[in-house]
């Protein structure tokens, strides 16, 4: 039996995000319906990690087990024949039966895409979050830096989730600008249920002045949602990198 791990990328805009769900088309089962075309049987395919709907994946993992002796290269290809134009297979390889997508990765990287114009692009719709207000990305970088370390994020979490362990090590955050267009990137050893949507939403009451200078430390230790900021919309979000 053969392990392989498959990297993809999709556009999350069609989809009720990655996991499969009773009446909603998610990624994870259109790529399944993908994979048995390919090994002429529906196997059961592990992802890196859970995306809500909306939200589109720059690099997403999965791995499947085969006894078929299909090449990596012939994988890829073969997949990418039956896979719809807004998912594809970018690599393919094969990895030891103790991986893991999700529990062998040591962290994930996620980036948020802003577009601070003054009018709606039409074309970013649904592959940004069209913020008019002026952002000041220094500003924003310098407070953002204060989410650095392990906390209890709990003040961060949607209210549906059920995790329990709710502690969680952010090792880079960044906000820059490349003209018209913000970018906040986060990297951490996991991500609660909407944890960089709410991470969005606090810098943006920041720039807003809702939160005060320096305060965001003090919101992150109160483990109060309702001290944070809005959820923001997900068709910005990316999961950019997975880290093994």
């Amino acid at each position: 039996m053969r392990r392989l791990l498959i990297t993809i990328q999709y556009d999350g805009s069609a989809y009720h995000g990655w996991q499969v769900q009773q009446n909603a088309i998610t990624v994870q089962e259109v790529f399944q319906n993908a994979v048995e075309k390919v090994f002429t049987k529906r196997l059961d395919v592990k992802g890196c990690s859970r995306t809500d709907s909306a939200v589109h994946a720059n690099m997403y993992c999965l791995s499947i087990d085969t006894d078929m002796n299909i090449s990596d290269e012939n994988v890829v290809l073969a997949l990418n024949t039956y896979l719809p134009k807004d998912i594809a297979v970018l690599s393919c390889k094969e990895v030891s039966p103790e991986f893991h997508p999700r529990y062998s990765c040591k962290s994930k990287e996620y980036i948020y895409k802003i577009y601070n114009g003054k009018i709606r692009n039409p074309f970013l719709e649904k592959y940004a979050f069209h913020y008019r207000f002026p952002i000041d990305e220094e500003y924003l970088n310098s407070e953002a830096q204060a989410f650095i370390g392990t906390y209890d994020f709990s003040g961060f979490c949607s209210v549906k989730s059920d995790v329990e362990d709710t502690v969680r090590t952010i090792k880079n955050i960044s906000v820059y600008r490349e003209n018209d267009m913000v970018y906040i990137k986060v990297e951490a050893n996991g991500f609660l249920y909407n944890m960089v949507r709410i991470i969005v939403g606090t810098l943006l009451f920041i720039n807003e002045g809702k939160i005060r200078q320096g305060e965001l430390i003090d919101i992150i230790k109160s483990k109060d949602r309702k001290r944070a900021g809005k959820t923001a919309q997900p068709q910005g979000l990316y999961l950019n990198k997975i880290n093994y």
